[in-house]
This record gives C-alpha cells, structure tokens and sequence, in this order.
C-alpha cells in the first residue's frame, strides 16, 4: 500500500485501562557480591578501633567549640570512611538515619578508593564503637550447615580507614575545581535537612558574622536544601565545622552564551502575506511557554497568538521584551517551524497553539551567579498565575561548563521536580536543548560532537530532550564557490551535543529525540567552518523586525528545541486528554534514524552499535504524520494509567503493591491472516520521577529515582497465565515450573542491556512474523526499585505514579485500524 495513499486516522486510546494485580518480582533482590579486602580479625578491629578513640577525641573537641558558639542542637561531627584502592565500600550500611547518623556523600577518588562522608551526632560515635567491637568477638547465627562469620563481617571489612573529615570530603565537584583555602568563590551548598533543625535559617545567621553571603533564593528537595554561598574556602570550612549542615559543596553554575548571529533574508510581503492567512487557534488551545530572553509580540507573525499578559520576566525591572536575538526566533519556531514552508504555503493556515514568555536572561542585566534551578521553577511559578492551561514549557538555556554532563544537578533536578509535579502535584511537560558544542571546536566534527556531553539541565530524566541534525545539505556554489556542507544529509548537525561519552553509565539516554538544527559549510581554504550560506539554517521571526526586515535564520539546539516544542504543542491540540507523559512518550515513540544515523555506527560486518546510536540521536528524528495519526496499516493504542508501586505490609517493611496488566484491544484475526509476512510492534513507556539529588552513590537506596517502571509483553507462544507468572512471582502457583518458553522475533534492544532501562522512558521495537505478534496483546507494567521503597524514613512509599503506554503495530499492507475501531464501536474517521 503506497504511503501516499494510506489513509489516516485518529489514535485510539485504550478503552479498558489497566487491571491491577498484586505483585512480587521475580528477580532476586541481592545484587553482586562486595569486593571486599581480605582481613585478619584482630588486627583490623583493632586499628579500627583506635581511629574511632582519636575520632572521638576530636568530635568532644568539636562539640565544645560548637556549644561555645551557641549551637546546642544539631551538634556533631564529619567522618570519612575510605576503602583500600579498587575494592568496594559497603556505605549503604553506613547511614543509621533512626540515630540520626546520616550519609553525606560518596566518591571514588584517583587512587581508587572509595570515600564516604558522613555526619555523626555528638555522643553517636558508639554505634560504630560497638558494630567493631561486634565483628571482633561475636559471630553470626549459624547457619543450615553450621557455618557462622564475624557480626558485620562487610561492612568493617570494607572499611580500610576512618578518619575526621576534611572539606575535601563534602566536596562532589571535579577536584581540581576546588576553591583554595584563601580563594573566594561562589559555593553550590547542599544543606542537609534534620528534624527540628533548620539548616538553612543556621546558616543565615552564622553567614552574618562570618564572611558569608547565603543567596536568597533555595532549592528544595526531599532531604536536601540547596543554596548558594559566597565566601572563602576557609571559611566555608569553618561553618561546616560549627553547623554540622553541608551535606555536598559543589562550584556554582553559570549560563552559557547561546546566541547566534542573525542574517536576513527575505522580504517584508511575504510575512504580510501568511499574517493574512492565519487562522486562529481553536478556543483551550495549549500554550508553548518560552524560558528565554523575552518575546517582541508586535511582529505580525505573533501577535495574533500572545497577549500582553502572556509576558513575564524573572526580574520585573528587566520588561518582557527581547533584546538579546533570541527569545523572539524561538518564538517563530515554536509556532510555525521552518518558516519556509508556511511562507511558500497557499490558502489558510491553521494555528493550533499559543505562545507565553518569561524573560530569564538579560544581557544588561546579567545574572550574579544564581541557582539555576530555583530561576526556572520561579519562572514556572510566575507564568502560572495565568492557571493551569496545557503549557510545554521550552528552555534553551544551558551550562558553559562540563561538569554535570549525565550526572544529576542542582538545575537538572530542578527540571525534574517541576515535571513530577513533586512539590505541588501538577506534572509538566519539559523541553531542553541538549547544548551546543563549542564554535571553536567544530572544525573537528563529528570527534568534537562525541566528546561534548549533553549540557546541564538537559540530563534530567524527567525532560523532553532535544538534539540536532540536519537534512539542509546543498550550498549555493554560484555563490559560495568551493565551500561544501559540513554535515550531510540526515546525519548530525554539527552543533548538536550527545552523551556518547556516558556509555556504560546509569544516566538515562539523552538527547530523546533530534531535530532539524541547521547545518553549517567548510573550505579548504578556512580552518573553521562558517554559517555562510541562509540555505543552511531555519527561517523565522527576528527580534528587530520593528527596524529591519521581518525575517531572519536561526539554528543550533536551541531551534531543534523551539521545533520539538512545536511538535508537542500541536499534538495536545489534537488530543486534548493526553497527560504530560504521554506526550513526551508519542514524540519519542514517533522517532526514527536515518539511514545516514545508522550507516555512522554500523561497521564493515553490517553489525549496528545501537548504545552509540542512542547516546548520539536518541530515538531518532519524529515522523510528525505518526505523531498525530494513525493508518490502517499502522495502528497507534494509547493507555494512561496510574500504579502505587509500593506499600507498608505489616510487619513495617516496604514491599511491592501492584502491578497494571494491559489487554490491549488487538487485530487478531487481521494478523493471523498475514501468517509469516514481517510485521512490527513498538512499545513506549513513559513517567516521571521524583528527584533525591546527591552524590550518594548509584545504589537502590540512594538511587537519583524514586522508583522505576519497566513493560514487558506477552510472547507468542505463552499463554495469558505463563505471561503473567513470568513477570509476576505473586500470580504462580506451587506447580509453576520456571520460564520455559522461548521469545520468536527480534527486539532492538536486547533486554539484558541498559538501553531498555535507562532514564524514565524506554521504548523498543519487535520485529516477526504476523502470527507471532497475533498472540501477544498483553503487555505488563511492573515497578523496581527506587528510593520511595529503600528509604522508608522519608514516608513516600505511598506515593502514586502516572505512566503512558503507547503501542504500534505496523504491516506492510494490510489494514488492522478497521477492524479494531470496529469492534471498540469507534467511528472510523478518515483524516485529510
């Protein structure tokens, strides 16, 4: 069935939703065993024991100079605990949080020895006393076989040397970064949060008498307060020494220089032209909400889409104009995309979305270096007293620096809390430019495109993530004889940032999706390549249309993030019902690679490498025609659903509570037809989490997530029940006899690689035979693991998570959207 010809329809949402079951997972909870140095006994206890007399000495110490302060509360002391160089450091055990001893942070230093720092409270250093004293003359229960071990054997094992903590020890940041003792800096403070303590109002008050200057604003998350200080190295020391309250000191960030220049290029009719043209959007149309450098609105292109009171700015005296070329092309972007196409357009077009404005930067006016995060949650929270309409929030704004590339930040985390709705319960929809690589750099594309990381905040989890590539690829040659594109068609654009370099990681894929992000041209005779032919750029609206011609180019991420914004945008006007999740989850499910993506990480044995094909494209570029519809060859099921993953069981531990089982509506009897003809089912699934920053570890407990969701589906050789029983250790009997059946097809991804678990949306692809995929319209959603279960103290083991469960399936002719609408009794409605 030639594509042309298809004919298109609404998705179809899931009627029936998710049954809910008790669930248990069958996968065994201890993870790898702890590389630990082999000990004699007598001695380690011993050594270890002496420390922890000198510890104590200085902690008695510490807590009179604390009280001489006036600190009576709160008081305590900072301890290391190192392991020997290249074995493991069981610092999980090392947080007794019901004595309020409490983990700080944890690093691997150069040497290879892992370092946690963690606070005591004054008189609660006999609790490590005694866990030595324990594993030097006590011994375990036997076991079955008789068999006992030392009382702690792992944890005092692991441990090679505990010592006071010098600031080094709180500090998370590259090591070199660290201010010197006399140098004044400005410091990222992680505060920790106590009860009946507070840290941050401690910290004013010391501030003011000791060379400190606490920022006004803070962000906050579950058990960490972050602030910005501004103050010496030593005197930094000095506060965590009296206060007891850092948790992590990390250097403060600063915004990059995104701006790119602008060239003109049409003519002021054609605007009026496509201004007479437009059709305004329908009434609750959603709104594209630009974090940026304000909106010029009177150009004709956007006034008929922004009010005035759709403008904001972080700092009232700064207006709401834009003056930094930036804010206002974004706005043309988002609005219409490449204005090339609406411009060579014909009759009416149609306006789905409107646009709202929060200038955060201002060149005359630059920041003082500021908390990036608590900037964009407070600009989320000034546009929202216009109330709760449908907004994709758009923010090309990214760090200059390299640290935080994958890792969370202070900015990253802060994105990620206002997507979960963390603080107030209202989920938003994210969208970041990955970051542009550095100008300088690009005349070694793509080397320098590979080894510059995604930009902070674009490694939040949460987010809609955006990278670029290109298919602009024909220089004018009359024009600009012997230059020739950078980029070809199709393949990555040369501004666009990745994360290749966090291979083998835990940090999720990012960028999610790439977008068209212009290209740039290169001569033998010139070291750098150049944005020297307009034909390599998006066209759209200038910031000085008032003065000069109405029309400029823009490119870079920040254009892929406008267009990807865009995309959601008008998605939601379609479908009004979708949650946040689903629609960040249909922009990724509708992305594919090109071929010139996949031919750049394919060797000479055809053999893709597809982690180095996510970690630079995502999931490829949207197909906006299977973003919005679906065919009679493609059919799109969209289910929205929410799951508690975890609860309190009576005897007060935290176990799994549930699990969603999805029976989706499925074309059988249309599939059984095809028989071995290939056919192909993708499934996305998306939600957020909440954050828990810090350097803690990547552990299940001190994990950056709350939880975790994963999907599997019913193969086709199982039955309903083997499916579940699979997935599901609650639904087997005591005749259940293991996994035996095997998987038909090919996944994308193999399910034993981190590419299907990474981050919080995963999305794969099975490819085979008709009739296999006939049999397999039952998909589980289950939970894993993450801090609302290992954290039990923090009382959020509770909580609900929203997720999205989009499915295609597609044939190569046949039409299995009729007979699906047919029997769900839903008009089928042809599209034009």
């Amino acid at each position: 069935m030639p594509p042309e010809i298809v004919p298109l329809h609404p998705h179809i949402f899931d009627p029936n939703g998710g049954v809910s079951q008790e669930f248990q997972t069958p996968r065994p909870g201890r993870g790898a065993p702890l590389s630990i140095q082999a000990r004699n006994r007598a001695q380690h206890a011993a050594k270890l024991l002496e420390q922890i007399e000198e510890v104590g000495r200085t902690a008695e110490a510490r807590a009179t100079e604390q009280k001489a302060e006036g600190y009576d509360a709160g008081n305590g002391i900072y301890l290391q605990f190192d392991s020997d160089p290249g074995f493991d450091l069981k610092f999980e055990s090392l947080n007794l949080a019901p004595s309020g001893i409490e983990l700080c942070a944890v690093k691997k230093a150069a040497d290879s020895r892992i370092q946690a720092t963690v606070f005591v409270p004054e008189g609660k250093l006999t609790l490590f006393l005694n866990r030595i004293t324990a594993y030097r003359d006590e011994e375990t229960k036997p076991k079955a076989d008789g068999s006992t071990q030392p009382k702690n054997k792992e944890l005092v094992e692991s441990i090679a040397a505990i010592r006071v903590a010098a600031l080094e020890a709180l500090w998370t940041d590259s090591p070199e970064l660290l201010p010197g003792t006399d140098q004044e800096a400005v410091w990222e403070v992680w505060l920790r949060k106590s009860e009946g303590v507070d840290h941050f109002a401690r910290l004013r008050e010391y501030a003011q008498e000791h060379a400190l200057t606490v920022s006004e604003n803070s962000v906050s998350f579950i058990d960490r307060t972050i602030v910005l200080v501004r103050g010496t190295g030593q005197n930094i020391a000095r506060s965590a020494d009296i206060l007891g309250a850092i948790a992590e000191l990390r250097l403060a960030k600063t915004t990059a220089d995104f701006f790119t220049g602008m060239n003109v290029v049409e003519q002021r009719d054609w605007v009026n032209d496509l201004a007479g043209r437009l059709q305004p959007p329908g009434a609750g149309a959603p709104y594209i909400c630009l974090l940026d450098t304000g909106l010029n609105r009177g150009h004709p292109l956007l006034e008929p889409i922004t009010g005035d009171d759709d403008l904001h700015s972080y700092k009232p005296e700064w207006n709401v104009d834009d003056r930094e070329k930036h804010g206002t092309p974004m706005a043309g972007l988002a609005t219409y995309g490449d204005l090339v196409e609406a411009l060579s357009s014909r009759g009416p077009w149609q306006l789905t979305h409107r646009l709202e404005s929060v200038k955060i930067v201002n060149d005359a006016d630059p920041h003082a270096q500021e908390l990036y995060g608590a900037v964009t949650i407070e600009s989320a929270n000034r546009v929202e007293i216009n109330g709760r309409r449908q907004r994709v929030y758009c923010m090309a704004v990214s760090a200059t620096d390299d640290r935080d590339r994958g890792r969370p930040s202070s900015w990253s985390a802060a994105v990620d809390a206002l997507a979960s709705g963390a603080d107030d319960d209202v989920r938003r929809l994210m969208v970041l430019s990955a970051g542009n690589t550095a100008p300088d750099a690009r005349k070694n594309y793509p080397d320098s495109n590979l080894t510059d990381g995604v930009h902070d905040p674009g490694q939040a989890w949460n987010a809609l993530t955006v990278g670029g590539y290109t298919e602009k690829s024909i220089v004018n040659q009359s024009q600009y004889p012997g230059w020739q594109p950078l980029a070809t068609s199709g393949d990555l654009a040369p501004a666009s940032c990745t994360s290749a370099l966090w291979k083998g990681t835990k940090w999720p894929i990012k960028p999610d999706v790439v977008l068209e992000a212009g290209n740039m041209a290169r001569h033998e005779d010139h070291a750098d390549p150049d944005y020297i032919d307009d034909a390599l750029q998006l066209l759209t609206t200038p910031h000085d249309f008032a003065i000069n011609r109405p029309l400029t180019t823009f490119g870079d991420t920040s254009g892929a993030a406008a267009l990807a914004a865009r995309l959601a945008a008008m998605l939601w006007a379609k479908y009004p019902s979708l949650t946040p999740e689903a629609v960040r989850a249909l922009i990724v499910h509708s992305a594919n690679w090109t071929p010139a993506m996949i031919s750049r990480f394919t060797n000479a044995a055809g053999e893709v490498d597809y982690e180095s094909l996510v970690r630079c494209f995502g999931y490829g570029t949207p197909n906006v025609g299977s973003l919005l519809s679906s065919a009679d060859n493609s059919l799109t099921l969209i289910a929205q659903e929410s799951i508690r993953p975890f609860h309190k069981v009576e005897d007060g531990s935290i176990k799994y509570r549930e699990m969603m089982l999805h029976e989706l509506p499925w074309p059988i009897d249309a599939l059984l037809d095809l028989q071995d003809t290939e056919v192909s089912m993708r499934v996305t699934l998306s939600y957020f989490v909440e954050p828990n920053p810090g350097d803690r570890g990547w552990t299940t407990k001190y994990g950056y997530q709350s939880h975790g969701l994963r999907f599997s589906v019913r193969r086709a050789s199982e039955g309903a029940l083997e499916f579940q029983q699979r997935i599901n250790k609650a639904a087997r009997d005591e005749e259940y006899d293991a996994d035996y059946r095997q998987e038909t097809g090919l996944w994308t991804f193999p399910w034993n690689r981190s590419l299907v678990s990474s981050g919080s949306i995963h999305s794969n692809t099975w490819r085979g035979a008709a009739a296999d995929l006939a049999n397999r319209g039952h998909i589980g959603v289950f939970p894993t693991y993450g801090w609302w279960n290992k954290r039990p103290n923090l009382n959020a083991y509770g909580k609900m998570c929203h997720y999205a469960l989009i499915v295609t399936i597609s044939t190569p002719e046949r039409d299995i959207y009729t007979p699906v609408a047919t029997a769900m009794d839903i008009p089928i409605i042809v599209e034009t």
